[in-house]
């Protein structure tokens, strides 16, 4: 979007209206905007006070990896530590008290009488040589960073040591805020803002929030800085000779000499365990999602199964978390709801069951090859969640299309596997018939279950597939994947395995254990006396090992040969787990050919909550090509070289591998 030339034009408009409006006065502020100068697009820090400019800081460093290509629409600033000056269009220059015609443009500081303030961006904490190294070594008292840094299962430990890092050794004070909500994709920023002081945390936000706005605020000693600045002498040596970051002179008291003022003492840092970050953040993604869309509510197949039940449990928490918010007391969260549902007088909601009768609705859709365990414990789900649910059968719908074929293709009649199939395809094109059909019928009930209870809006339908599955490709391309949105897309079978046990016991819905006690199972074929279908037979693969393949794939950026020598040592001879080195060999292989083979599907993939670095998904997160071949010709080959050198070098060591 910031190609397009309205979000610098707008960004003044707002920026004219907040100075004008007297929202500075007093208060140093320090926004954020997208900022054209020279015909360079910059991103921005822009640092106001009482209605005037005082300096525009543009970014030196940009996110050019994982989810984020910041260089498509920025340039990072490429002057070095100089300052120039930036024309301001003319209705920014009638909004400031001054009626300046320029403000200095350039990575500087801010002089005020009594203190040195400085700014750096998001990416920039996180690159090894930050700038607010070179900004504490001239002498920056506090350092604002604006950031928008999304959420990852596990990622807040390392946001918090760099922030802590940003002053632990130059002292100072870090101020860090952090985006709140859904972007627009894939990405929820879960917030967490907070206030570090020589090392020390002394005040941190919610990670997961609801509201909009969220304020952090601490009091902090700048002479207590000053102090441990000085008493450092090597840190003195340096910055003796740093490098010298110009400075704009401000005429501004900004501390408070009030006797009755004390520092805010450390706390302890407050860290969701990974269960409640996958309640918490997806919960709050979902809800983002449904206000900004203005839909009426969420739609999913309810299988009976964990990846489904695991989807409804998110969209009920989802639903307890809008209760607690509007009993809290947010009046924005209650306008939205009440828009949602078309009801401007609604009190605010006290039983979340109830409101998820509203917002959410399931659908068994079952079929010959579907057992009574998997309709009753979709049911069961259901009724604690208080989703609104339909128990339906489609073998109606897949009799009426193999009849179609049958009439178009008289001389062949497809069979199951337990039938007496002999072909592969003919199994598959079973199985994949019912699935893509519960797509087109969820659709359908999406758009027409509001509109049967004389409710406003049509449904956003969920995606159930975790990103294993993705992974190894074991879905069928345009069926029950075929959604809106998915978000548990990009978490792992083994962590969803935790958190249904885990929100079985609090979040209420005991159901989740029963689903999470049995086999996972598509149940596309029939069952038999000595064979019924599950997943990890179907695949090849358990989900404990697809998981380790996803992180060697995408975080180590392995290949075939690189992953074999990697769980040569974690599973070969030797390791607990004691595999052969033709066995690792044939799992590297076996993931691979199905990778391969699948990979076209990732084209197709929902848009799903990012949770996991190892997301598959080529949208955005995972650039690989489409197309591979599945016979890694030269990559299996030299798996079988290295695999022929390594048993005779182990050989030679009495059978066992040296130390890694």
């Amino acid at each position: 979007p910031f190609l397009e030339d309205a979000p610098p034009r707008h960004s003044w408009e707002v920026l004219a209206l907040l100075l004008k409006e007297g929202w500075t006065q007093d208060i140093l502020c320090d926004f954020g905007m997208p900022v054209l100068h020279a015909g360079v697009r910059y991103n921005c820090r822009v640092l106001c006070l009482n209605g005037d400019i005082l300096l525009i800081r543009p970014k030196l460093f940009l996110a050019n990896d994982g989810n984020y290509r910041e260089t498509r629409w920025f340039t990072r600033w490429g002057h070095g530590w100089v300052l120039q000056d930036l024309v301001l269009p003319a209705n920014v220059r009638e909004a400031t008290t001054s009626k300046q015609t320029t403000v200095k443009i350039g990575p500087g500081m801010l002089a005020l009488s009594d203190t040195i303030v400085a700014a750096e961006t998001c990416e920039e904490l996180f690159t090894p040589d930050s700038p607010h190294i070179v900004l504490a070594l001239n002498g920056a008292e506090i350092i604002t960073n604006g950031s928008g840094s999304h959420h990852n299962l596990r990622k807040l430990d390392k946001r918090m040591d760099l922030i802590r890092g940003a002053t632990s050794k130059s002292g100072g004070v870090y101020m860090y805020s952090n985006q709140i909500g859904c972007d627009g994709g894939r990405l929820y920023y879960d917030g967490c803002a907070m206030v570090s002081v020589n090392g020390k945390v002394v005040a941190q936000g919610q990670q997961f929030s609801m509201a909009d706005v969220e304020v952090v605020s601490a009091v902090v000693d700048l002479v207590e800085t000053r102090s441990s600045r000085a008493a450092f002498m090597s840190r003195c040596e340096q910055a003796a000779n740093a490098t010298v970051v110009p400075r704009v002179t401000v005429a501004f008291t900004l501390c408070d000499p009030s006797a009755s003022l004390f520092p805010s003492p450390a706390i302890s840092v407050r860290v969701h365990d990974p269960m409640e970050e996958i309640a918490l953040g997806p919960a709050c993604w979902l809800w983002d999602y449904l206000r900004r869309s203005n839909q009426g509510g969420y739609f999913v197949a309810l299988s009976g199964g964990a990846d489904s039940a695991t989807v409804a449990a998110l969209v009920g928490n989802m639903c307890q978390l809008v209760v607690k918010e509007c009993a809290a007391g947010n009046t924005v969260v209650l306008k939205d709801l009440r828009r949602i549902l078309g009801e401007e007088k609604m009190e605010a909601p006290t039983d979340h069951k109830a409101l998820a009768n509203r917002l959410f609705y399931t659908c068994y859709m079952g079929t010959v090859n579907s057992s009574r365990e998997t309709r009753e414990r979709a049911k069961n789900l259901a009724s604690e969640i208080g989703a609104f649910h339909i128990d339906s059968n489609i073998d109606l719908v897949v009799t009426a299309l193999m009849s179609l074929f049958r009439m178009v293709v008289p001389h062949k009649e497809p069979k199951f596997r337990a039938n007496g199939s002999t072909d592969i395809r003919e199994n598959l094109a079973l199985q994949n018939i019912q699935a893509r059909l519960r797509m087109v019928f969820g659709y359908m009930l999406a758009q027409l279950l509001p509109w049967s209870r004389d409710a406003r809006g049509s449904l956003l339908v969920l995606g159930t597939g975790n990103v294993d599955e993705a992974l190894r490709g074991y879905f069928t391309k345009y069926d029950c994947s075929a959604a809106d949105i998915n978000p548990i897309g990009s978490i792992s079978k083994e962590d969803l395995k935790r958190f249904m046990a885990w929100a079985g016991d609090r979040l209420g819905y005991p159901e989740m254990k029963q689903v999470l006690s049995a086999a996972p199972t598509a149940e596309l074929e029939p069952v038999e006396e000595n064979y019924t279908q599950t997943d990890e037979v179907d695949m090849g693969m358990s989900y404990a090992d697809l998981g380790r393949y996803g992180t060697l794939r995408k975080e180590r950026r392995a290949g075939p040969v690189t992953m074999f020598r990697a769980l040569v040592s974690e599973w070969g001879p030797g390791s607990e787990r004691g595999l052969s080195f033709k066995e690792v060999a044939d799992k590297v292989k076996r993931f691979f050919f199905y990778y391969s083979i699948n990979r076209h599907k990732m084209t197709t993939l929902t848009p799903s909550y990012h949770a996991e670095d190892y997301s598959p998904d080529d949208n955005r997160h995972d650039l690989r090509q489409f197309l591979y071949s599945p016979a890694w010709s030269w990559q299996f080959r030299s798996i079988d070289t290295l695999q022929a050198e390594i048993e005779a070098d182990a050989a030679k060591r009495g059978g066992a591998l040296p130390p890694p």
